[in-house]
């Protein structure tokens, strides 16, 4: 049976070009970064020249990018480590209600220690209300932290206005962009983003690497203690093979920026366009316009996501009923319910997010199951 794979927003296959530059790093340029014998030199060349690679393709300084596990790492560090390290200056934290929950998360336990935390509201689309962020800045507001792209609904936020209220009120601000790097052109100095957070799986490099940009000038305390990698900011040793890789994914995902998004919006149209003629009684949710090339969230009334998807899977089609963090949870998405979705509808909604090995045929042989399956769902609860 062949795989159909439509699950792009929760991992990607590392591709083969990105597989081929690591594997060097694995056996050969093996040493530590730290060394300075040969081996150990090699292993830094490819460190830094990742870091350069990543700078690259948002537009700031190799020295801005410090190298992490995962998007989750990015966050927490951001987050965690902008707060302590200007607790003195205020303890009030802006972020929204529909954030990953790495995000979420660390900004509750933020509250447990004392920080203060605005948890925006989104409107049906999923949009920040800005007049709520404006708003809700104070003396004490030390960090604003929007995504700058849902990872369920798809929806793109105003990031670049939302950068200027927080430069023009001395405000630093973050954005976690583990969904956008390569569906979006990022420049940090143009949006005045502050931090920002990325995760190579995403994007065509391996699981286990993530990054994190730092403006220079912001002070952020450490949250593991150990060596002094990373600029005594990250203690570990490097995981050179996998930074590397990542370095290469997201050299060549901006490098096809055209082709690939052009390629993406193509199949998530024709999806959409054919679901909305041929299924009664369904809900495009996220931004229509303002959305990544890739994401699809539908709801279909009356049809129970899980049991969908395992039909799906019958015939070789992997899809999410959300985020796949989320797995496993009996309460519908925060984000589903944070747009006004009831639960039921919540309960019944299926995303497909499309990448570079997804092809017409595959597409329209979904589009062919979704019929299929939502009506034979729909006709036995009749």
């Amino acid at each position: 049976m062949k795989i159909r794979y439509f699950d792009n927003a929760a991992t990607t296959a590392v591709r083969e070009e990105v597989l081929k530059e690591m594997i060097p790093y694995f056996k050969i340029n093996y040493g530590n970064a730290s060394a300075i014998y040969s081996v150990g030199r090699e292993a830094k060349r490819g460190l830094d020249k990742a870091r350069i690679r990543v700078a690259n393709a948002i537009n700031c300084n190799s020295h801005e990018i410090y190298f992490t596990s995962c998007g989750s790492e990015s966050d927490n560090l951001a987050i965690k480590g902008v707060a302590y390290a200007n607790r003195n200056k205020g303890n009030h934290i802006i972020t929204s209600k529909i954030e990953h929950h790495a995000v979420l998360n660390s900004c509750k336990t933020l509250e447990k220690q004392g920080f203060r935390v605005t948890y925006l509201n989104v409107d049906e689309n999923g949009n920040v209300d800005m007049n709520e962020l404006i708003s809700s800045i104070c003396k004490d507001t030390i960090l604003i932290s929007i995504m700058f792209a849902n990872n369920e609904i798809g929806t793109i936020e105003p990031i670049e206005q939302i950068g200027k209220i927080a430069r023009k009120n001395n405000i630093l601000f973050h954005t976690d962009s583990v969904q956008a790097i390569g569906n979006v052109r990022i420049d940090v100095q143009k949006l005045n983003i502050d931090l920002l957070s990325m995760s190579g799986h995403k994007f065509y490099a391996p699981k286990g690497i993530g990054a994190l940009y730092v403006r220079k000038g912001i002070d952020f305390e450490k949250l593991q203690d150990g060596g002094h990698q990373e600029k005594n900011k990250r203690a570990g040793t490097e995981n050179i093979a996998e930074i590397v890789g990542l370095g290469k994914a997201i050299e060549m995902i901006y490098q096809e920026y055209d082709i690939y998004n052009q390629k993406l919006k193509t199949l998530r149209d024709y999806y959409i366009d054919e679901i909305e003629k041929t299924i009664p009684n369904i809900k495009l949710n996220g931004d229509r316009i303002n959305r990544l090339p890739g994401n699809a969230n539908i709801s279909f009334k009356g049809v129970d996501a899980q049991e969908l998807l395992l039909q799906l899977d019958e015939v070789g089609i992997c899809a999410a009923a959300g985020s796949a963090c989320s797995t496993g949870d009996a309460e519908p998405s925060h984000v589903l319910t944070s747009i006004g979705l009831p639960k039921e509808l919540a309960s019944s909604t299926l995303r497909i997010s499309f990448g570079k090995d997804n092809t017409m045929e595959d597409t329209k042989f979904l589009v062919n199951c979704m019929q299929k399956f939502v009506k034979d769902i729909r006709e036995k609860q009749k």
